[in-house]
């Protein structure tokens, strides 16, 4: 039995126990609807309290059942039978009440719940809009502005703010069971409120639709589900009940059979199993209590934050008093800036400065668990660091090299030890960006490896393996990426043509602004360097605004002008004059957004078609969440290689094709050709 029942008196306690997250699967489902059936039919119980065991109530819907055909009783039918039911039922919530779990708790007369709980309405990240009268009976208890926002950004809010907004009728301090029990039984002394279907939707002002609808489609972008969620809001407060749970019903199961909901739960699936790869089961990361960062630049500050976020106490460690002071203040401007935006309070971010040493002596890390060099990107400059390192720290401390293109073998090389040696690839701001590529090298032992899984989890990131080459997986895809940029401006595109055309494919910038905003003379650097190694990177255009010392907007200009404060781009003389001048009897054609998109996207699919086959990656999806969460590749359609699959194989490799006989992509690799005409799989697939 996956449900019980229990009595306090006049009060039965129905609980829930579906372990890992009380996932309402089929099993639970009829239990409910059977507790509800034999509650009503005894006189003896006045009131019920629905409470779960584990870590959380019901965390929503069965992901096991994602994709197959629903089976009865079905979860709005629940909903509804718990709503009327002959004796009010009480939610009490621990953890997280999501989607169908949230939906369960708004069947219910009343909602309570512990301080640290939360409840929401996810299911646009995942393409759908909620399909239990979430859409509807929300807006009946707070109104159409929250629970549009609610459902529309799919963001859980926390129980204190869920209280002041009506989410909940009260926040339990202490035991849930018996705050839920003492509630129920205040509560029959008083009039019950009307189950929700019953209650109408407070009126809006008269532009609030058109208003909210403006700033929702400016969020989603082409994002189906966000708007769709909207509709059945607005339908909730101009339709009655069944109507709007109609059309609500109409709208989640149009939803669910979508490309964007196949690619979103693609990306699900993907992000769970990233957290706990296969061939790292059962070995045991080593513990981490203690960190250091070696240098307090953008990067090394950005890591220290997000360390300082995991509440992990942490040393600073640079050359000399003024470097540290200066990477101990690029440290307190982060924290500062989240305090000036809301995103944690002033006492929050003092306790977490608090945690901080900053220092020159590494003699003070001898008994720190990790420490993550992030330091200039110079092998000689890491490999003293590392020198240091490895003559003061424990034999079994994790050493880390945050390096974007340098290959960590060559890092590592003479370090004693070099088993806990392992590269770890933030991604700038380091405590805002999700991704974390994890690079073993030869010597890497497996606790090692698993312990940079272990840090992710802790820093809630998304960790992917990558193996070692330049620029590890999404480095070397973006090289492609600028590379196939250039050569649409070489063959008669323009800059704005191609930076539109990528965001309305779904990226949040096109690959130029992209490069004005991060600086073309970091581009630049990693090319002199691969020039050092007798290879001939493509970007013709690049080094002479380089040369010019045209960086971006640090410098005024780039790909774009830039006014003085404003960071608009503008369309650039000097840019189309240097243009023209290179691609000065090159033949020119006529260039459409689809078209500049397949240029662009289709070759970073051929790309990372080899990185697949030579092992950097693992896995298919493994590129597809380095794309996403890296390199705002849209994940509304999957990652790179989830789009390959969804668009089809045999199609992709005939575009390769005609644009390599004109010079315009490398052609089709013979994998990529083998997979088209043969299986037609390049393995996406993530096991649930």
């Amino acid at each position: 039995m996956t449900v019980t029942i229990e009595h306090s008196g006049e009060i039965a306690v129905v609980t829930i126990d579906n372990p890992p997250v009380n996932a309402l699967s089929q099993a639970v489902r009829q239990d409910l609807w059977n507790a509800a059936e034999t509650l009503d039919a005894d006189f003896a119980v006045r009131a019920v309290v629905l409470i779960c065991e584990g870590r959380t109530f019901i965390a929503g819907a069965d992901v096991n059942e994602f994709g197959k055909p629903p089976t009865p009783p079905h979860l709005p039918d629940l909903v509804a039978r718990i709503e009327t039911a002959a004796k009010p039922w009480v939610a009490a919530i621990h953890g997280s009440a999501l989607g169908g779990g949230f939906e369960v708790a708004l069947g219910c007369r009343f909602r309570v719940a512990v301080p640290s709980a939360s409840v929401g309405l996810p299911e646009v990240r995942l393409g759908i809009v909620p399909g239990a009268g979430g859409t509807v009976r929300l807006p009946r208890l707070v109104g159409p502005a929250l629970a549009a926002e609610m459902v529309t950004a799919g963001t859980p809010v926390a129980a204190p703010k869920a209280r002041s907004h009506g989410l909940i009728d009260a926040v339990v301090e202490g035991d849930l069971e018996k705050g839920a029990i003492d509630f129920a039984r205040a509560a029959l002394d008083q009039s019950l409120p009307l189950p929700l279907r019953q209650r109408g939707v407070p009126a809006v002002d008269a532009t609030f639709w058109e208003t909210i609808t403006t700033a929702v489609a400016g969020r989603a972008k082409r994002e189906d589900a966000p708007l769709r969620a909207l509709a059945c809001v607005r339908k909730a407060a101009e339709a009655d009940f069944e109507a709007a749970m109609a059309f609500e019903r109409q709208t989640f199961l149009e939803l669910r059979g979508s490309s964007q909901a196949s690619a979103l739960r693609h990306v699900f699936f993907a992000e769970r199993a990233a957290l706990r790869p296969p061939e790292l089961g059962g070995v045991e990361p080593r513990r981490i209590s203690s960190a250091a960062v070696i240098g307090g630049g953008t990067m090394g500050a950005g890591i220290l934050a997000a360390l300082c976020d995991a509440r992990l106490p942490v040393t600073l460690v640079e050359r000399d008093e003024v470097a540290v002071e200066r990477g101990l203040s690029n440290l307190r401007s982060i924290f500062d800036g989240l305090v000036k935006r809301g995103k944690i309070s002033s006492e929050a971010a003092a306790e977490r400065l608090s945690a901080v040493t900053g220092t020159t002596d590494y003699g003070l890390l001898a008994r720190v668990d990790l420490v993550i060099e992030a330091v200039f990107e110079d092998i000689d400059v890491k490999r003293d660091v590392f020198s240091r390192l490895s003559a003061v720290c424990r034999a079994d401390a994790v050493l880390a090299t945050n390096t974007s293109y340098l290959d960590p073998e060559e890092i590592a090389a003479g370090i004693k030890y070099p088993e806990r040696f392992v590269g770890l690839h933030f991604f700038s701001p380091a405590h805002v960006m999700k991704l974390l590529e994890i690079v073993p090298t030869a010597q890497t032992a497996p606790a090692t490896l698993a312990t940079g899984f272990a840090l992710a989890r802790m820093l809630n990131k998304i960790p992917v393996r990558a193996g070692i080459c330049d620029g590890f997986i999404g480095n070397r895809i973006l090289k492609i990426t600028r590379a196939q940029a250039e050569r649409l401006l070489l063959a008669g595109a323009t800059p704005q043509a191609v930076d539109a055309a990528m965001r309305t494919f779904g990226f949040p910038m096109g690959p130029f602004e992209a490069q004005d905003l991060g600086g073309l003379d970091i581009a630049a650097f990693q090319r002199r360097a691969a020039r050092a190694r007798g290879e001939t990177p493509f970007a013709p255009i690049a080094e002479r605004l380089c040369a010019l010392e045209r960086f971006g907007q640090k410098s005024g200009g780039g790909w774009y002008d830039y006014a003085r404060g404003d960071r608009t781009p503008k369309p650039s003389k000097i840019v189309a004059d240097i243009i023209a001048d290179v691609a000065k009897g090159m033949p020119q054609r006529p260039w459409d957004e689809p078209s500049i998109v397949d240029c662009i996207v289709l070759p970073m699919v051929n790309e990372a078609v080899k990185i697949l086959h030579e092992k950097v990656a693992l896995r298919a999806v493994d590129i597809d969440l380095v794309k996403i969460h890296g390199y705002g590749f849209p994940r509304w359609r999957g990652g790179p290689m989830h789009y390959a699959q969804q668009r089809g194989l045999a199609e992709i490799v005939a575009q390769l094709e005609r644009f390599a006989a004109h010079g315009l992509a490398d052609p089709p690799c013979h994998h990529f050709d083998s997979a088209a005409r043969g299986s037609d799989t390049i393995g996406i697939d993530v096991p649930a």
